[in-house]
Parts: structure tokens; sequence; C-alpha cells
């Protein structure tokens, strides 16, 4: 029997406003287990942003949160700071969305097309190109791919929003447009992505798609 596919998934705290969206998360987490994945999930050892009260769905003023500490409540505590993670660990890298993303894991929500990303987040994404090792990239996660691999031509969707699509264009990407339980697949970068809630309108659809990336990538690896 073949030793289980390490599957790294990166997330960006807990709530769809100001980390991640907890059902890509869950999806990502739910699709991995059933194909007998093993889950390295990890995240930035950082502040987030901001927070948000997702009730009144606006800034809680006064209020931090860690977004390690913040994400390890998705995965029930286990969990590691992505300080400590390389390609060498893993088969393959998964990037669930929600503004956290946007937010805390570069710096795109702010800055648009002159967004910066984590510089551990590049790292490894990097690394994981180098070793030709298969990602996925969810929601709006694929601003991540496009900026780090532009030069390279990476291609990506986030489904049709024209404003995000023009930015992933000009670091030199090619974004297609996709429904939301539709893929699309790079096979020379080896990068899947999926557009999730930045099309919607519930998790139906969102699951379909984040299902379809899940396999794509695990074939890859």
């Amino acid at each position: 029997m073949a030793n289980p596919k390490r599957v790294g998934v990166v997330l960006a705290g807990c709530g769809f406003l100001d980390g991640a969206e907890i059902q890509e998360a869950t999806c990502t987490l739910l699709s991995l287990d059933r194909r007998g994945a093993e889950l390295v999930a990890a995240a930035p050892d950082v502040e987030q942003m901001h927070v948000v009260d997702h009730l009144r769905q606006a800034p809680a003023e006064g209020e931090r949160r860690n977004v390690l500490a913040e994400s390890a409540r998705i995965v029930r505590g286990r969990i590691r700071d992505l300080a400590t993670l390389s390609a060498k660990d893993l088969d393959a890298l998964v990037f669930p969305g929600g503004f956290g993303v946007a937010k805390n894991l570069c710096s795109f929500a702010v800055e648009g097309r002159a967004m910066r990303v984590l510089p551990e987040v590049e790292r490894l994404v990097r690394e994981m190109r180098a070793a030709s090792k298969p990602m996925g990239f969810i929601c709006i996660a694929p601003v991540i791919a496009a900026r780090v691999l532009g030069a390279d031509g990476v291609q990506v969707t986030i489904g049709n929003d024209p404003d995000t699509a023009a930015a992933i264009a000009s670091w030199g990407a090619r974004h297609v447009e996709r429904r939301v339980e539709e893929i699309a697949v790079d096979d020379r970068l080896k990068v899947v992505s999926t557009p999730a809630y930045m099309l919607g309108p519930w998790i139906s659809g969102v699951a379909a798609g984040i299902d379809k990336l899940v396999s794509a990538v695990l074939e890859m690896a």
C-alpha cells in the first residue's frame, strides 16, 4: 500500500472577514481526508491585520488576535508555525480562501496590485514550485499564486471578478473564467484553482469545486 500523500493546508485565521473561510477550509480538509491524505496544517505566527465582528460585519475596535492561534480552532489544535514547514515536508500544498488571505497572508486587500506576499508564504510557494510539487489555490488565494508565479505565466481563476482578474494579469499571470463548481488547471506549473466564495452563493457549489481541486492536486502529487 502506498504511503499517504502529505498535503499542507495553509490557513489565514478563523472567519471569512478576517481569517480563513471556515467552510472552504472544512471542505478542503474533508476532501483530503476522504482520499486518505495526511494533513499538515500550518499558519503564520503573526498578528491579524484586524479583528472583525462577524455578527455586525464591522471591525472590533481594540481587539487583537494571532493568525496561528485562530487557525488552530479549525484543525482542533493540530497545526504548526508556517516558518517550520518546507517543501521537503510535503507532497502538495493547498490554500483555502477568506479575506484573511488578502489581509494576513498578503496585502491585496489594502494594496491591490502593489500587494506584498508574507515572506514565509512566498518562500513556501517558491519552494514547492522549485520542487515541481502541486499546489491548489481557493477563492481569493489565487492572487498569491499570480503574484509569486506571475513571471512564469501561471494560469488561475478567481471566477469572473474583472478588477481582481485585471490585477492578476498585471503581474504576468493569466486569468480564466470558471463557475463555482469548476477548476482551472495549469498542468505546466502544477497549479489548480477554483472560485469558491468568490462566486458562492452557498456551500454545495463551493464544496463541489473544492473537491475537484483536491482530486486534481492529489493526482499530480
